[in-house]
């Protein structure tokens, strides 16, 4: 049994060191005893010499960037879950990629939380002027973290106050920055640090900036939880402007200026909705050149819907995914193939069927070079609603299906209680509209549930076949 101790400070390179180590010795999982900050008890906590390391190991990148995150977590079990998903991956590097891998899926459950920390720290250290009277001017500060966070935040700090020395204070390590150079000593009890001028002032521009009309407390609550507020000089102002709140924005709902009838007249005029489209010629023209919201700035192309222009049956989905926006064409994805292969053993024949999206742009969110789908808000389905009257009109549909909360929301109005709603025909302004979920939210399901979502969804588009015979 091997014992490998590991320090407080310099956690993540001895714990990669060590793993390398082990692994090039084929030194399997069950038989590593990891102990941190000695806390192992001493009957375990006999350290054995690592063996020496047999050339370098082939490790995926993405599990480096998940362990340079998890070794920080404040799980005990942490650095065992990384190395027994290390002796895994030696022999099956795709399973970096398995999103039913119950291990993969807790730490990387542990990576966002230890980001989430991250962030929290640069958010909500407060530094207070020690007033020192030295070259460079000196601050200091407490904070709590929830994880080991201290050592892979602090060169941020590091970079952003580099004209001035700081220590930040916790617990669990504290880091300390004086001439340029970052050091790190161990945690320590909450100082008496002296009070800062500044924080008066700071104090009065909070309560100016908050604007009670769009209070949201469960928002404000989770990006600010109420374990960091009593290291926060601003939190003391909060209840009270909670309190006050509702008063607050009928007071300003009442001192609003009115707009003079003129100007009122002009805005009218131009909010009245360009006329739709009177042929396809005219639609497809005006979707290539579709402005209407900023998602079309970003996006490869406008992806328009496809199929018999005479369909008897309409299919709706969300927006366009990855795939789609790169082809112009929908339903070409992950999602779309999953639709394709229940839509068969439905008995429903998709090419009799014009499809379409509610959205016709592809909304995302950049992190390197791959693009995170996001969910359109109600302002971008509502411009977008402007193209679905255009085709609605030109296919004259007996039966729409409308799939997921998008597509509800764009032909409905409301995407409230979508697995409510499912499997029924509504009364709409488009014609009857059948709702049901969106084949992407299927491929979301752990395996153990998709078999029975799968089911219910073929259920679905057997209701629309028999709808439409």
């Amino acid at each position: 049994m091997f014992t490998v101790p590991l320090p407080r400070i310099g956690t993540d390179k001895a714990w990669r060191e060590a793993a390398r180590s082990l692994l090039t010795n084929r030194v399997p999982p069950e038989d590593v005893l990891w102990d941190f900050d000695q806390t192992l008890p001493e009957l375990f906590s006999v350290p054995r010499p690592l063996p020496e390391l047999r050339g370098q190991p082939k490790v995926p990148k993405s599990f480096v960037e998940l362990s340079q995150q998890v070794v920080w977590h404040k799980d005990p079990q942490r650095f065992a879950r990384l190395y027994a998903l290390l002796w895994k991956i030696r022999l099956d590097p795709a399973l970096m990629s398995d999103r039913a891998d119950a291990d993969l899926a807790k730490l990387q459950q542990m990576e966002k939380a230890v980001r989430r920390c991250k962030h929290k720290m640069k958010a909500f250290v407060r530094f207070r002027d020690l007033r020192n009277g030295g070259p460079r001017r000196g601050f200091a500060a407490w904070f709590e973290p929830t994880h080991h966070t201290v050592e892979p935040t602090a060169p941020f700090f590091a970079r952003r106050f580099a004209d001035m020395d700081w220590i930040i204070l916790t617990p669990d390590v504290t880091a300390r920055f004086e001439d340029g150079t970052l050091t790190f000593q161990a945690g320590q009890e909450k100082p008496d640090l002296p009070e800062d001028a500044t924080e008066e002032l700071w104090g009065t521009y909070f309560r100016n900036i908050f604007n009670p009309a769009r209070l949201k407390v469960r928002a404000m609550t989770s990006e600010m939880p109420k374990k960091y507020w009593k290291n926060l000089p601003e939190a003391k102002h909060i209840p009270d402007l909670i309190a006050h709140a509702e008063a607050k924005a009928r007071d300003m709902q009442d001192r609003a200026p009115t707009l003079p009838p003129e100007r009122v007249a002009r805005i009218r005029e131009q909010l009245v909705e360009t006329a739709q489209p009177a042929s396809w010629n005219m639609l497809e023209a005006g979707l290539r050149g579709c402005d209407r919201c900023p998602l079309c700035q970003p996006a490869t192309q406008v992806v328009p819907g496809v199929g018999p222009r005479d369909a008897r049956l309409m299919i709706v989905g969300e927006q366009p995914g990855d795939q789609e926006d790169q082809a112009g064409v929908p339903f070409v994805g992950p999602a779309g193939r999953l639709f394709d292969q229940l839509a068969k053993e439905a008995g429903l024949d998709r090419e009799s069927a014009f499809v379409t999206n509610a959205v016709k742009h592809f909304k995302f969110q950049q992190r390197g070079k791959r693009r995170i789908h996001q969910n359109p808000g109600s302002a971008e389905i509502e411009q977008c609603r402007f193209w679905m009257k255009s085709e609605v009109a030109l296919v004259k549909p007996k039966l729409i299906l409308g799939m997921g909360g998008t597509a509800a929301e764009c032909l409905t109005g409301s995407r409230k209680d979508i697995l409510k709603r499912r499997g029924s025909v509504e009364q709409t302004d488009f014609g009857p509209v059948f709702l049901t979920v969106h084949p992407s939210y299927l491929l979301r399901l752990p395996d153990q549930l998709r078999a029975d979502a799968n089911a219910a969804f073929v259920a679905d588009l057997q209701k629309v076949r028999r709808a439409m015979s």
